[in-house]
């Protein structure tokens, strides 16, 4: 069966670094686009990396210079290194796979990250 499982999540202080991971399996994750969500407590899900119809890769602007995506197929694993955190990346972060022309979206179940001094 298809699942997502994210990791790395944490305590850290302002000015601090976290890096996400994302397994997934029961699907070809090679196939399908890879990207990251978070949602933090009051608020809306919303993106922090896009996947554009070029295959190009967008960052929200409140991740720009700080966050930094990549992919490693052959261990069907994405990952978020995140720096110089804020008090405002507090958030549950979310990994989402999305094959481009097709109806499917998988979610997992989102790691906690808790950005305070």
């Amino acid at each position: 069966q298809v699942q997502l499982v994210e990791s790395g999540g944490g305590l850290v202080q302002p000015g601090g670094s976290l890096r996400l991971s994302c397994v997934g399996s029961g699907f070809t994750f090679d196939m399908y686009d890879m990207t990251w969500y978070r949602q933090a407590p009051g608020k809306e899900r919303e993106w922090v990396t896009r996947v554009e119809r070029d295959r190009s890769l967008t960052y929200a602007d409140f991740v720009k210079g700080r966050f930094t995506f990549s992919r490693d197929n052959a261990k069907n694993t994405v990952y978020l290194q995140m720096n110089n955190l804020k008090t405002d990346d507090t958030a549950v972060y979310y990994c989402n796979a999305h094959q481009f022309g097709y109806p499917r979206d998988y979610w997992g179940q989102g790691t906690q990250v808790t950005v305070s001094s």
